[in-house]
């Protein structure tokens, strides 16, 4: 009797799917968080108020503040509920074929997702009086930018650089900053890889290519780069995604979405004059009002957010009229403005840049670096009209280009107590600029409470040997002083005794 052929191609095709189902339900599982950590006897700061809460436990589930109270009492484990994710494996007999060695084979399949208990160790921290509080936030950040000179990250390769950005933020992180929201820079793979656990750092909130006209602060084409041909293809910068350059309201509509396609969860522009670039002086007002106005009404369809690099007042005043809500910098805002962004409750975004000691940014051009003179002149200033006025205000550092001066991070913030009290500072990098975040709505990559120790929160928490609201200083030396650092409910660094 003859045989009949077997086809091969149809069971190959099943047996690969089934790989990637079974590859996909291992991956499910070994993401479901399942520690749970208790931190007994500490003082909290909790992001909001300038008292401490007294010899408290927190008890976190997962990744998430499960209990803030006094003397929490918990058996030597917990039964805590983990997802199925969904998956479940059968057994199926008596199919064979040439390549099968059995007369079996499993399969995965569907079937309702549903609750189960697992019982895990509790992870009992005794904080000793030291103080909790909320990871720290960073709102003006450089994934992509700030551990190479800037002819190195303009001339590197794309794939080496994000290498090189995934070490950096594992050190990021290790300072104590638990987010960042990126300020410009194709930062996705590196936000993807760290979500998906492959890399450790901090939480990202992308703004990924900041957007800006043809001779602005996002121009960093070489001198003999225009005229442009019609049909020339991008340069580097643009190709890869860390910058997109376009005129006219069309075409800003255009890039604008393709940015928040891409996985922003604001836009960045460039508004005004720039410090590092060298084709725009620090006067100029970078794009007309209707094409401001077209990249904020994008972003509004988008339910999201416009933050604006810019310095001069001119700049700010046109795009605020033209509904962005975060100004970054602005080292020469005037009153009336400041005024008009206490009234419109834009968020002004500082950095506490200094001139002239050895934290002085450094530049390869000295045309940035007398740019970056005169802007820092203005801080003062722009200082005192905000805290008149009110105007909501956000810390970052905008570190640039430089190793040992991203390695000062936290002694940034140190240095806001120049003008704010230890308590406004915390609270400016911790809750206040989870306000600013969170204002991309549906855009949030991580929805949930950030920047405060409260009941239901997300478990970034830093446990520190000391009391910061009296010393801001400790913050300046976190591998010192911050002896544990949790984000989403992991462990990142524990040095207690």
């Amino acid at each position: 009797m003859k045989r009949r052929p077997i086809n091969i191609l149809k069971p190959l095709v099943l047996v690969i799917f089934i790989a990637l189902i079974v590859h996909s339900s291992q991956g499910l599982a070994a993401d479901i968080p399942s520690e749970v950590t208790l931190f007994r006897n500490v003082n909290i700061f909790d992001g909001r108020s300038d008292k401490l809460l007294m010899g408290y436990d927190v008890l976190v589930v997962k990744n998430l503040i499960k209990k803030v109270a006094r003397n929490i009492q918990i058996s030597d484990t917990y039964e805590i509920d983990v997802k199925t994710g969904g998956f479940k494996e059968v057994s199926s007999g008596g199919h064979t074929c040439d390549f099968m060695t059995s007369g079996s084979m499993i399969v995965t399949v569907y079937e309702p997702e549903k609750m189960i208990k697992k019982e895990v160790k509790v992870n009992i921290i005794d904080g000793k009086g030291r103080t909790l509080m909320p990871g720290l936030i960073d709102a003006h950040w450089h994934t992509m930018l700030n551990f190479w000179p800037l002819s190195k990250v303009f001339s590197a390769d794309f794939g080496l650089l994000s290498i090189a950005a995934g070490k950096a933020s594992r050190e990021t992180l290790l300072r104590g900053f638990t987010t960042v929201r990126d300020a410009g820079g194709n930062v996705f793979p590196v936000k993807k890889a760290t979500d998906a656990g492959l890399i450790d750092g901090p939480r990202i909130y992308p703004s990924g290519p900041y957007i800006g006209q043809t001779s602005g602060h996002g121009d960093f084409r070489g001198p003999n780069d225009v005229p442009e041909n019609p049909g020339t293809p991008l340069d580097y910068m643009q190709r890869v995604g860390h910058t997109l350059i376009a005129d006219g309201v069309p075409d800003v509509i255009k890039r604008s979405r393709e940015i928040l396609r891409m996985g922003a969860s604001q836009i960045k522009a460039m508004a005004g004059g720039g410090v590092s670039s060298l084709y725009d002086p620090l006067d100029v007002t970078e794009y007309t009002f209707e094409e401001a106005k077209a990249v904020c009404d994008v972003a509004r369809t988008w339910n999201t957010y416009v933050m604006i690099h810019a310095n001069t007042d001119a700049a700010i005043r046109q795009w605020i009229e033209a509904g962005a809500m975060s100004v970054e910098h602005g080292f020469f805002i005037e009153e009336e403005t400041a005024r008009l962004m206490g009234k419109k409750s834009v968020w002004w975004s500082m950095q506490p840049m200094s001139v002239g000691d050895e934290d002085a940014f450094k530049f390869e051009s000295p045309v940035s670096t007398a740019k970056y003179e005169q802007v820092v002149a203005g801080l003062e200033k722009v200082i005192a009209l905000t805290r008149k006025y009110k105007v909501k205000t956000a810390f970052g550092t905008d570190m640039l280009f430089d190793p040992a001066l991203a390695a000062k991070q936290g002694k940034f913030l140190a240095k806001m107590k120049k003008w704010y009290t230890p308590y406004e500072a915390l609270k400016m990098a911790t809750y206040d600029n989870a306000q600013l975040l969170k204002l991309c709505g549906p855009r949030d990559p991580y929805p949930g409470e950030l920047g405060v120790v409260k009941e239901g929160a997300l478990a970034d928490l830093i446990l520190v040997n000391g009391n910061p609201l009296q010393d801001l200083d400790l913050v300046a030396d976190p591998e010192k002083n911050f002896i544990v650092i949790m984000k989403d409910g992991k462990i990142y660094k524990s040095t207690v005794n």
